[in-house]
């Protein structure tokens, strides 16, 4: 391999790795994670109350996922815990369909922070939605959630999130350039989620 060749070969190489490294840190169970928190402290007025409300959100929709993806992928029955190939993820879409919607039964309680209400109602909504969709056509995870979560940043900080914006076109990037999804599919993800969660937020009064 001439030296041109093998540079090319190690810049795409990197590329590719930092790609993945992108899709790794920014994954949709760190981001919805960190929606909880955020919105948990948000939304309350105690810190016993936040802590109260992010160990329950999480403790019921993300845990589960989390380690039901794990499972399949330690049996070989996932490519990867976060579940690339599109015809894998049926499973873990009906379980979040359920997840949510536990939650949003439990938050119809007149102590539960409305904002955390809305948040449930959204994630059971995206979850349909995508899973419908996901019976034809893969629509990209991870641009979903980092555009939804920097759209709820627009929503609590308005335009002082703005620096924020350059995520999602990191990991729009990282997920077409790490060959999981392609650009259609990263600007559905990116369009759709944060669509949803306007709608749902505006309904609920709190835009």
């Amino acid at each position: 391999m001439s030296q041109p060749c093998f540079k090319n070969h190690v810049r795409i190489k990197m590329k590719k790795q930092t790609a993945e490294l992108i899709s790794n840190v920014f994954n949709p169970f760190l981001i919805g994670l960190l929606l909880v928190l955020l919105i948990s402290f948000e939304a309350t007025s105690t810190l016993h109350e936040a802590i109260k409300w992010s160990l329950l959100l999480t403790a019921i929709n993300i845990l589960p996922v989390f380690i039901f993806a794990f499972y399949l992928a330690r049996h070989n029955r996932v490519e990867s815990i976060f579940i690339n190939i599109r015809k894998q993820r049926t499973s873990i879409y009906t379980l979040g369909i359920i997840l949510a919607g536990v939650s949003c039964i439990i938050l119809l309680s007149p102590k539960a922070p409305l904002m955390l209400l809305a948040l449930s109602v959204t994630s059971f909504s995206v979850n349909v939605i995508f899973m419908c969709i996901n019976l034809r056509w893969k629509i990209s995870l991870h641009t979903a959630f980092i555009t939804a979560a920097v759209t709820l940043l627009f929503i609590l900080y308005g335009f002082r999130a703005t620096a924020s914006l350059a995520l999602v076109l990191l990991v729009g990037w990282a997920r077409i350039e790490s060959d999981h999804h392609s650009v259609a599919q990263v600007v559905a993800g990116a369009l759709l989620a944060p669509a949803i969660l306007v709608t749902v937020f505006h309904l609920f009064g709190l835009t």
